[in-house]
């Protein structure tokens, strides 16, 4: 029988089980599926623990999720295309929910397919081998609660351990003095431990974009962004300032290219992630920037050298749950002989296209319509419905124009879902007043008593 080792339960493991679920309901024969999960439960980075360097096993934490992270982007440009957040909550929920609400929408999905046990949990890959004699590759795991480690051969091999768990820190001259405390985002946790402290947030992107909005919601004093890519632009509250990249540190204080300097008490690098793959051999290993368009890789997906090994969610997102759905029920078709690849240098050439059209992209809407075509190829290529990437692609644009209009009040805004048409009410509580992100308060129809 064919076998499929899946690596990784987060939201591009969980889609490839789900992909295969979905073609055995209609009576397809499936291969024997082995989804291997270092985490003791699913959901990936959408799995919160308070856990940072390494877990209980030695093992180095694999989540970079703090408390009261909400969506930063609309739940309706993520949503499933085959089950939709109406049906999971049973009602309209407001745009942008926060984590243990999406963690729940992701684990609803799967636990209605019903397909756990086909996941091994505590157990990570330390290496995959291909033998070119025999066409199969062998997966080594190691049983984290047994202590054992094992080998098992299989036909097919589905990467999507993710991309933002191993993180890029930089150096700047004298970190090893500076008097506060130096972390990177994937060790932020709680933005409570900077209330009526200074802090120096180095980064322009989501990340750093999103802890200095948290830091400032739950009360730090004054907030301090610096970073080579220039300004993140937005009209920012009285206490945040932004400077040009930072040159080097002197006991608390920061200095900054332009001459100016500041004093802080910590500094959180939001300085992005390494696409990490150690358990990969050189000759079958993804190496690459993050980027919308992946070299190397056949639609985004394939291991162009190799096409029976697939790689999931490996790009930069606008897109994500549904784009890895397209992702998964593609490699599935591959792996159930319904599409048929061409050639390795034909392959090259589709994936040369994309990447020339990638590189020539100068504007946030040119990437989301880059992104929306991309996964809309995938979505015609199989049996994954439709689900108005157009629509998708305008929601996005307005989310642009939503967050330069307010960036701390364009959480309370709503979106149409493309499922069901229903707009997305306004939550009971505006984002900046709602201090408590648990799913019970937030699904509630109004505001606890003492507000959010």
């Amino acid at each position: 029988m064919t076998r499929v080792a899946i690596l990784g339960a987060g939201p591009s493991g969980l889609a490839q089980l789900r992909a295969f679920a979905s073609a055995a309901t209609d009576g397809t024969e499936i291969p024997d599926l082995v989804c291997y999960e270092k985490q003791e439960d699913w959901g990936g980075l959408w799995n919160y623990t308070w856990r940072t360097g390494v877990d209980e096993y030695g093992e180095p934490v694999h989540g970079s999720m703090y408390r009261y992270l909400w969506s930063n982007g609309p739940k309706e440009c993520l949503e499933f295309a085959d089950y939709s957040f109406e049906e999971h909550f049973g009602k309209p929920i407001a745009s942008y929910p926060p984590r243990e609400v999406l963690w729940d929408y992701i684990k609803g999905r799967v636990e209605k397919s019903k397909v756990r046990d086909q996941i091994r949990f505590r157990t990570p890959v330390r290496n995959v081998s291909y033998d070119d004699v025999t066409g199969q590759f062998t997966v080594t795991a190691h049983d984290l609660k047994v202590g054992t480690v094992s080998s098992e051969e299989f036909d097919y091999v589905v990467v999507a351990t993710g991309h933002f768990s191993v993180p890029n820190v930089p150096h700047y001259p004298g970190f090893e003095k500076f008097l506060g405390r130096i972390l990177h985002a994937h060790d932020f946790r709680d933005a409570v431990e900077f209330a009526d402290k200074d802090i120096l947030i180095v980064g322009a992107s989501y990340s750093a974009e999103d802890i200095g909005s948290q830091c400032h919601k739950y009360g730090a004093r004054h907030i301090y962004c610096t970073s080579r890519a220039g300004t993140m632009g937005f009209d920012w509250p009285d206490n945040w300032e932004e400077f040009p990249i930072l040159t080097h540190v002197d006991g608390n204080t920061v200095h900054f290219a332009d001459g100016q300097t500041r004093d802080v008490q910590a500094i959180i690098l939001c300085t992005g992630y390494l696409h990490h793959f150690p358990f990969m051999p050189d000759e079958l290993r993804l190496e690459t920037k993050n980027r919308l368009w992946t070299p190397g890789l056949y639609k985004g997906v394939a291991w162009e050298q190799n096409p029976k090994l697939f790689y999931l969610g490996m790009q930069d997102q606008y897109y994500t749950f549904n784009m890895f759905d397209a992702q998964a029920w593609w490699a599935r078709d591959v792996m159930l002989g319904r599409i048929e690849l061409p050639s390795t240098a034909k392959m090259a050439a589709d994936s040369a296209g994309w990447l020339e059209r990638e590189e020539a992209l100068e504007t946030a809407y040119e990437e989301i319509d880059f992104q929306g075509d991309y996964t809309q190829d995938l979505v015609d290529a199989t049996d994954y419905p439709d689900f108005n990437i157009a629509e998708v692609n305008r929601m996005f644009k307005e989310w642009k124009g939503h967050k330069n209009a307010d960036i701390m009040g364009y959480r309370n805004l709503g979106f149409p879902s493309t499922l069901t048409g229903t707009v997305a009410p306004s939550h009971h509580t505006p984002w900046m007043e709602a201090m408590d992100d648990s799913m019970e308060t937030y699904l509630l129809d109004e505001a606890p008593d003492g507000g959010g």
